[in-house]
């Protein structure tokens, strides 16, 4: 198993400055996850020149290739149900990693965030229903198979984050049954304010996991205590290890490793409480550290 970055976290430095940057402070991380739109500003990736030019994507990869660093997913993330740029941002980077030759798109399911998570109201079931038999299974039907006539090796790995239709373990669980093309990337941080056990979803989805990130999360326990976990103020994403110490970090990667997957644990920068550098830095070696031990 490996470390990446996913490079949105470095999105006010040029690609060129980011590897540099990386090469310097994290000269054991290799992988990168390059984000190409949805939620994703793209810095370092334009994905619709790219694919419009098979050469100028091969050159774009050899230049990250000849300094040592490894193209191990592109990401486009986003809202692909609702948002008619997500839904392009998505089919554009799919189109460009069978171009690439990279077997991992980190993306997200997309819906109608009234219809995900904690909602009670009547009919609140029945239309979460309809939403998935009229559009979400319909819409991902098309989608891996559009992915199988690019790449058969391609694998859409989605990210589990409330406002997503599929945002948990079971949930997820019926998009899986759509095509042996889509698959997990497992980010611990959404599964923490969520109250669920990243570690049991882990072994529950095996094989099935095609990515992960590493993330944490903190919690306001002042806030929780009056608020609950719904209420977003009252957790905050967070560097590696400040929400959940070495030794879980340890088990997150042993959990990884029985259930089959050997990838890239790519570091997702989204702690507002430190600077980009400092956070991708202690993520970094925290989780480089975690590896090894894991390793033994």
């Amino acid at each position: 198993m490996r470390v990446g970055v996913f490079t949105d976290g470095l999105g006010h430095l040029s690609l060129d400055d980011a590897l540099g940057w990386l090469e310097a402070e994290l000269p054991e991380v290799k992988d990168l996850e390059i984000g190409t739109g949805g939620f994703s500003p793209a810095p370092h990736c334009d994905v619709d020149a790219l694919g419009a030019d098979p050469a100028a994507a091969r050159a774009w990869l050899e230049g990250i290739e000849s300094r040592g660093f490894r193209l191990a997913a592109l990401n486009a993330n986003g809202n692909p149900l609702e948002d008619p740029d997500h839904d392009r941002a998505l089919r554009s980077t799919i189109a460009l990693a069978a171009v690439l030759g990279v077997d991992t798109v980190a993306c997200m399911s997309g819906g109608r965030p009234e219809l995900s998570g904690g909602a009670w109201f009547p009919g609140v079931e029945d239309a979460v229903d309809s939403y998935w038999r009229e559009r979400v299974l319909p819409y991902w039907t098309a989608i891996t198979e559009l992915a199988a006539r690019e790449s058969e090796r391609l694998r859409l790995c989605l990210e589990l984050e409330p406002g997503s239709a599929a945002f948990n373990t079971s949930t997820v669980e019926r998009l899986l049954e759509v095509s042996p093309l889509v698959a997990v990337n497992v980010d611990p941080s959404h599964s923490f304010w969520q109250s669920i056990d990243p570690l049991a979803a882990i072994r529950r989805l095996g094989a099935r996991i095609g990515f992960a990130h590493g993330k944490d999360t903190v919690f306001d326990e002042g806030k929780t205590s009056v608020d609950g976990l719904l209420d977003r103020t009252s957790w905050r994403y967070a560097t590696v290890g400040r929400g959940h110490g070495h030794e879980w970090w340890v088990s997150f990667v042993r959990a990884l490793r029985d259930a089959g997957y050997d990838g890239v644990v790519s570091i997702e920068h989204e702690d507002e409480a430190v600077t980009p550098e400092a956070g991708i830095a202690e993520s970094g070696r925290a989780l480089v550290q975690a590896v090894a031990e894991a390793s033994r």
